[in-house]
């Protein structure tokens, strides 16, 4: 077994290696807006597992998941041959490429806030002229009462 800190420095350098070489060597359009997130190494350094995550060509359009996933898929042994040559393992680790869904969950979540935040904001404005359907303090004791005993 390998420690986990020499794992967790091979992931980094993979990362770095593999986004290097999408930005600046692998020429397929398809990958043009694919943008690496984390890369995770298995304990024995054979495999490592590459987050990515596709922008749009616009705020407005939706990307296209299916054609970078091919994308990298037909660049997964060129990619894997720069790892090899740039990290000097004894085994140079195999490559699966994992579509990472923390920005689609944090949009979520960020619209979820605002929905929330919107529903205070009205009860908030409704609480502004609101008053006691009783007295204000309904547990409000009779000192009277207390005294004849």
């Amino acid at each position: 077994m390998v420690d986990q800190a020499r794992a967790r420095r091979l992931a980094k350098r993979i990362s770095s290696i593999v986004a290097t070489a999408i930005e600046y060597e692998i020429k397929d359009p398809r990958l043009r807006f694919v943008t690496i997130t984390d890369t995770k190494m298995t304990g024995d350094l054979r495999e490592a597992t590459v987050y990515y995550t596709v922008m749009g060509e616009t705020l407005d359009t939706e990307p296209d998941y299916t054609e970078a996933a091919a994308g990298l898929d037909k660049a997964k042994g060129i990619l894997r041959s720069k790892v090899g040559a740039a990290t000097g393992v004894k085994f140079t680790p195999i490559l699966s490429f994992q579509l990472d869904t923390v920005p689609t969950a944090a949009k979520e979540m960020e619209e979820l806030l605002a929905r929330a935040r919107a529903a205070d904001a009205r009860v908030a404005q409704v609480a502004v002229n609101a008053s006691y359907a009783g007295d204000v303090d309904p547990y409000k004791a009779d000192d009277d009462t207390d005294d004849e005993d």
